[in-house]
């Protein structure tokens, strides 16, 4: 059977501590009433109220965490950082690819530079042939072209000829040598039977640039005869389908069959009419140089 304890069964030490816990439960009884009645207020808290968890948890010392414990810390912060990179990354190629979708629409968008088509430049000047009272008659002059220049000639021979247009001349007047003949594209041999070619490259009526137009002087209609008697202020007028376009002369030169710069292009609307000259020995050229009407020279 379990002793009793008795006052007189313990010690003086243990009879002050169970007066001090009497005492100690007393005054927290006390205290709670006061603060329940509101006649007390608790600003600290009360050693006798503290849980006893609580106490040992203060009175626990500072312990090192455990390796298992850090490692998974320094996964955590390893994951945070390379998502963190990644994400940046991310961003990163976001921007490229939106940049590089920004200049291939700007490239889109864009109109090209329009580069103009330069002028073949021929190796003589149209219209040659020789005169229909040479033995063999009136044909292509092959011994006007420079021996080292025949096979470009042949080159330009196979070129197609440009599809007519609305823009381009279809009838040319000359009033003041009874000229009215049909404009036809192009000024190769077989072109010129059928009246003034046009030379490929060259400007259209009214345009700026120069109108090259070339026909013969004495076979096939003989339409370039009087070109000659021309003289600076007579009027040269081009019809298109739509409208007519008046050029003023300005200068006539008799040439070279090789003196292809009459052919180039020009700064202002421009007309030159070409054929062989003289009449019936066709070993030169005639060049008639003229400006689009109200243009100055």
């Amino acid at each position: 059977m379990a002793k009793c304890k008795c006052a007189e069964n313990l010690s003086t030490e243990q009879l002050q501590r169970l007066l001090i816990e009497k005492r100690r439960a007393e005054r927290g009884h006390r205290l709670e009433r006061f603060r329940k009645s509101g006649r007390a207020l608790l600003l600290t808290p009360d050693e006798t109220v503290v849980p006893a968890a609580m106490r040992a948890e203060e009175e626990e010392p500072d312990l090192p965490p455990s390796p298992r414990r850090t490692f998974f810390d320094r996964a955590l912060l390893a994951v945070e950082i390379f998502g963190v990179i990644g994400l940046a990354l991310v961003i990163l190629s976001v921007l490229n690819v939106v940049k590089r979708l920004n200049v291939e629409a700007a490239g889109l968008l864009s109109q090209p530079t329009m580069t103009p088509t330069p002028l073949v430049m021929a190796v003589v000047l149209p219209s040659g042939h020789t005169p229909p009272t040479s033995a063999g008659g009136a044909r292509p002059n092959e011994a006007e072209i420079p021996e080292n220049l025949k096979p470009l000639v042949q080159s330009l021979g196979s070129v197609p000829l440009p599809t007519p247009g609305p823009g381009q001349a279809i009838r040319i007047r000359i009033p003041a040598i009874g000229v009215d003949a049909p404009v036809v594209e192009g000024d190769g041999w077989e072109q010129l039977k059928k009246g003034v070619g046009h030379h490929p490259g060259s400007a259209n009526p009214g345009q700026r640039g120069n109108l090259v137009l070339s026909g013969h002087d004495d076979v096939y209609g003989e339409v370039f005869r009087y070109l000659d008697r021309l003289k600076p202020g007579d009027k040269i007028i081009v019809y298109t389908a739509d409208k007519a376009y008046t050029y003023i002369v300005t200068e006539i030169h008799i040439v070279e069959p090789t003196d292809v710069q009459w052919l180039a292009p020009t700064a202002q609307p421009t007309i030159t009419l070409i054929s062989c000259y003289p009449y019936m020995v066709d070993n030169r050229r005639i060049v008639v140089r003229g400006v689009l009407a109200g243009q100055s020279k």
